[in-house]
């Protein structure tokens, strides 16, 4: 009954506002991608015919043998680690379960420049060959750090964690019975793994392969450094280099629909299939129990990604920052605050908004809230390339008509007020991370029930009375949760702050990138470990919530 009188309180003409902001914010948040599809249409194909007869094949073909690649690593490593790590038993389990996760807090550009300083032809590693052997140039073969295939280990080192939560969770999910039946029909453990285990766990593992293959479409710092041509480097290129919007539109538009076969691959895997657990048992509380030996490369096969992902790298960092990088001065100061500052700005706008569109999808559940909030979560689906050119655009020509206003008016003169400024940065921040706050954010609410919004009503409070006093304290853990991620998100962000930072404004990431294009990778270690120590901390409060759940499920 109370559940009946909150939807029809929720239908009230008071809480109009909240609709109307809903849809507001989705459209506003949704221009960039209309910008993006309109330059497609519109522009003209001189620039397009001479990227079609020269460099568009060799985009889309690194842009695929870069997934396929990156896929096939981030399986290899992610699925085998969640199955040992969930469903066998062996010393070190516990750790290893969390500690799996540590390569998330690495930017792909980082390792990469590190390997980059340890693995290339200077670096210790070759010169320790060279003076152990005698050997020089060409009298040897090493692996080629800066190719195609580099790229692809880069990748698969920090994007592998993704198809190992989610293939974890749904090993976790599966029920023990499952398991013993399968032992019944007389099933080996690695017979089970593939037959029933792994069938089972697909959604959720194909999910997982959706989000990293849409970070290795994303990533402009690797394959820029390697000089492997994909479409974020053809991209800022084009817009860069030939100065025509329309072509790096269409060549966005490209991209676009990689995206768009991801995510119809990802709702595909999931279409008409419904798995049943019978009964409550789960995998966990019977475990595999394995042999020594058996042990022990289980857990050397869990452990070398946590070496190779994060330690080593991490290791590399803070040696040359310590002890070979020029000590930082008030610039590093300077990058710093504004590295922090800018996220933190973005934090809040981005969880404010959450807020508004989570609250109205909780008291309006219309076919147009929900098509605003589903509009209003593209935004992380997309490279940062694309929402940088998509940002631009229409506030550079806002910028114009605001110029035009004041010289028709007044003979001020008025700069760029929002191309120019902060101001796009925090937009395209806030267009690209809104779907990570809003999912914390519903996640939250969802947990609130209906009775508390009742309560609060009765007792003559508004809804941003009800929302402010009542739902805000209660989401106080996921809110504090999305503003850290968003955080760090915005911290580590490099395309989209490359394209939008105002002229003599640099960031943390911003700087990193330059130093190591210009070789200097030494020089670079301390502004890339701070971006890896901040990080860290979303990671390691993930890490403590795993570790939690598992020692409730034991």
């Amino acid at each position: 009954m109370a559940e009946l009188s909150h939807t029809k309180l929720a239908k009230k003409p008071k809480w109009n506002w909240l609709k109307m902001a809903a849809v507001l914010i989705a459209a506003i948040l949704a221009l960039p991608i209309l910008v993006i599809l309109v330059n497609v249409l519109i522009g003209d194909g001189d620039v397009w015919q001479h990227l079609y007869e020269t460099v568009l094949a060799e985009y889309i073909s690194n842009s695929l043998l870069l997934m396929v690649g990156v896929g096939i690593g981030v399986l290899a490593i992610g699925v085998p680690c969640a199955w040992l790590t969930s469903m066998c038993e062996f010393r070190g389990r516990h750790f290893l379960s969390w500690a799996l996760l540590l390569p998330m807090a690495m930017p792909a550009y980082i390792i990469a420049y590190t390997y980059t300083g340890v693995l290339d032809f200077a670096g210790p590693v070759q010169t320790f060959i060279r003076d152990l052997t005698g050997w020089r140039y060409g009298e040897y073969w090493f692996f080629e750090i800066r190719s195609l295939g580099g790229a692809m280990t880069m990748l698969t080192l920090v994007l592998y964690p993704y198809v190992y939560l989610m293939s974890r969770a749904a090993f976790l999910e599966q029920s023990a019975n499952t398991l013993e039946v399968s032992r019944t029909l007389g099933y080996s453990g690695r017979a089970a793994f593939f037959k029933l285990a792994l069938p089972l766990a697909r959604p959720a593992i194909v999910t997982g392969l959706t989000l990293a293959l849409m970070e290795t479409l994303a990533d402009y710092g690797t394959v820029q450094y390697f000089s492997v041509n994909t479409f974020t480097t053809g991209i800022l290129r084009t817009f860069y280099g030939f100065g025509d919007v329309a072509a790096a539109s269409q060549l966005a538009g490209i991209l676009l629909l990689f995206v768009a076969m991801l995510i119809l691959l990802e709702r595909y895997s999931r279409h008409r299939i419904r798995y049943h657990a019978s009964g409550l048992k789960k995998a966990s509380h019977r475990r595999i129990s394995l042999a020594r030996r058996h042990a022990v490369w289980a857990w050397v096969f869990c452990a070398l990604p946590i070496l190779v992902g994060f330690l080593i790298p991490v290791m590399v960092l803070a040696y040359w920052a310590i002890f070979k990088a020029e000590m930082p001065g008030s610039n590093f100061v300077e990058l710093a605050w504004n590295s922090f500052y800018l996220a933190a700005m973005a934090s809040l706008i981005v969880v404010g908004l959450a807020l508004v569109l989570g609250y109205a999808i909780r008291l309006n559940n219309s076919r147009s809230v929900k098509f605003s909030v589903g509009v209003a979560g593209m935004g992380y689906a997309l490279p940062g390339t694309i929402i940088a050119i998509g940002t631009i655009v229409p506030l550079a020509w806002l910028d114009h008509r605001v110029i035009d206003f004041v010289k028709h008016y007044s003979d001020e003169r008025v700069g760029l007020l929002f191309s120019g400024t902060l101001f796009a940065l925090l937009f395209a921040y806030t267009v690209r991370f809104m779907a990570v706050s809003l999912g914390a954010v519903q996640n939250g609410l969802g947990k609130i029930k209906p009775s508390m919004d009742m309560a609060g009503r009765s007792l003559g409070m508004s809804p941003y009375k009800v929302l402010t006093r009542i739902h805000i304290p209660l989401l106080k853990g996921s809110v504090l949760t999305a503003i850290l991620i968003v955080f760090v998100d915005t911290l580590k962000e490099l395309p989209a702050t490359l394209v939008l930072r105002p002229f003599n404004f640099n960031t943390l990431a911003v700087r990193a990138f330059e130093l190591a294009s210009d070789e200097r990778l030494i020089d670079a270690a301390p502004a890339s470990l701070m971006i890896v120590l901040v990080g860290l901390v979303p990671v390691v409060l993930l890490s403590r919530s795993i570790s939690s759940r598992s020692r409730h499920a034991k």
